[in-house]
């Protein structure tokens, strides 16, 4: 059964990014991305269940929208205004609907990647 997943870790404090806002949307026929959920981070940097699985997955064009700048602002982080990182959009495909997409992020106040993981 395939699945979506995510984690986030706070590379600028090694550590998970517990409570981190992150939004999953897809890309709809006319261009435009729609929500399909809004998630929080646990406390190991990770949701609580996969954010997609069995037939909700479908093939297509999704975006996860990490609020980077809500988080580090809730942490205690002084950022300017505005801040060089807020919203973080990773823009991804899903082709296989019977496969693991897992997509994580690590993120600094000034940086950030993302991979295919597994």
């Amino acid at each position: 059964m395939g699945r979506l997943t995510t984690h986030v870790l706070d590379t600028a404090h090694g550590r998970p990014a517990a409570g981190m806002i992150i939004a999953l949307q897809t890309l709809a026929e006319d261009g435009a991305f729609r929500l399909l959920k809004q998630v929080e981070t646990n406390a190991d940097g990770r949701t609580g269940e996969p954010l997609l699985d069995g037939d909700a997955l479908l093939a297509g064009t999704y975006q996860l929208v990490f609020m980077a700048g809500d988080y580090f602002r809730r942490i205690g982080v002084d950022l300017p205004d505005p801040p060089f990182l807020d919203h973080v959009p990773v823009r991804f495909g899903i082709a296989d609907r019977t496969a693991h997409y897992h997509v994580p992020l690590l993120v600094s106040p000034y940086g950030f990647s993302t991979y295919r993981g597994s």
